[in-house]
């Protein structure tokens, strides 16, 4: 670990709480390490930036982010790889575009720099804790929020930025069934659908509960004003592979750019598969399904990495997938993305950061 450079103060835990990590009963996100990176917006200037042993927070009743939500966060992962090596992947484009969603939300963006020493160096005093197996990781979650004590609608002049970790297991462990969803919707264009804002995730639970109470893990959000084109699947970005073309719908503000979807369609063109990033109709999808000419279906996220679709609902109808041992596509890139993270294939794209 690299101090000599770093901008902030450590304050390490007198003890560590780490007592054995059974790998086996991970599950996503319920421990946490021992340690925390912490900073405060005050006048205008980042400050009291520090890492500190893991606790919990003091706030006010009247904290501005609990009433109107200015509050954004990201999810990247570390990985274990040979001869015990620690590795990031794209790191940088977490923070870049956790800068894009600052934007959005009129908060200040958090120095760059800065923000990848603490990610670095957190990794490098909580290194006991990272999971070995695969299907398993450090699941990394900055988060910023305001923080003013003021009841006035505006945005906050203060704000706090934290880094906390967990070591996690699988995030889905079967293909989940989903529903395309016609009624409500995720994002509005020119709201904040584009932005990692606490408050999209917040609007998705009610209708996510309405059709886990028909059976269905997860939706497939369609548009806002007519709901005719695909837009995301749950929390992730949705790729399908149709007539052998890997197809994933085009971005747009209301549909977040995600790490891992930028990440296979690089791959996959690499490999030489056709793609297109374009509209996709609900239509379209709902025919291909019907003609026996969509073959995959799966959401793509930092949680999960490739999570498998194998029935898609729509007006009352199920519609099954073929089986997820028959899939080329996603089967492959699944497979690839974990050795790729772990520093056991060639790092092509320079996505890695390893922990010194």
């Amino acid at each position: 670990m690299i101090t000599e450079q770093l901008q902030f103060e450590i304050e390490k835990i007198s003890q560590s709480r780490l007592h054995g990590l059974e790998e086996d009963s991970l599950q996503f996100g319920k421990v946490f390490t021992d340690h925390m990176f912490v900073a405060d917006f005050i006048d205008g200037q980042w400050t009291n930036m520090k890492i500190t042993p893991y606790k919990d927070l003091v706030l006010s009743p009247a904290t501005s982010f609990i009433h109107y939500g200015q509050s954004i966060f990201e999810g990247l992962k570390a990985h274990y790889g040979k001869d015990g090596d620690v590795f990031m992947f794209r790191p940088q484009a977490n923070i870049a575009r956790m800068k894009t969603s600052a934007i959005r939300m009129c908060m200040p963006p958090f120095p760059e720099d800065i923000f990848l020493d603490a990610l670095k160096t957190l990794l490098s005093l909580d290194k006991a804790w990272m999971p070995k197996k695969d299907g398993s990781s450090m699941y990394i979650r900055p988060f910023m929020f305001g923080t003013d004590e003021f009841l006035g609608v505006k945005a906050s002049d203060n704000y706090r930025f934290m880094i906390i970790m967990s070591p996690s297991g699988s995030y889905y462990k079967n293909p989940v069934k989903v529903k395309i969803e016609t009624h409500f919707t995720r994002a509005a264009s020119g709201g904040t659908g584009s932005a990692k804002a606490a408050g999209n995730y917040a609007g998705s639970m009610y209708p996510a509960k309405l059709a886990a109470e028909e059976g269905y893990q997860q939706l497939i959000w369609t548009d806002g004003k007519y709901h005719r084109n695909i837009e995301e699947s749950g929390t992730m970005n949705l790729m399908m592979v149709i007539d052998d073309v890997l197809v994933t719908p085009k971005l747009s503000n209301t549909i977040l750019e995600g790490v891992t979807r930028n990440s296979i369609l690089n791959i996959a063109r690499d490999w030489g598969w056709k793609v297109e990033e374009r509209t996709v109709s609900v239509e379209e999808v709902v025919e291909a399904l019907e003609n026996g000419k969509l073959h995959e279906a799966f959401g793509v996220g930092t949680a999960a990495t490739i999570a498998q679709i194998n029935t898609i609902g729509y007006e009352g109808k199920d519609y099954e997938l073929p089986a997820v041992a028959d899939r080329e596509f996603s089967n492959k890139i699944s497979t690839y993305l974990e050795d790729y993270k772990r520093g056991r294939v060639e790092d092509k794209f320079n996505y890695l950061v390893k922990i010194d």
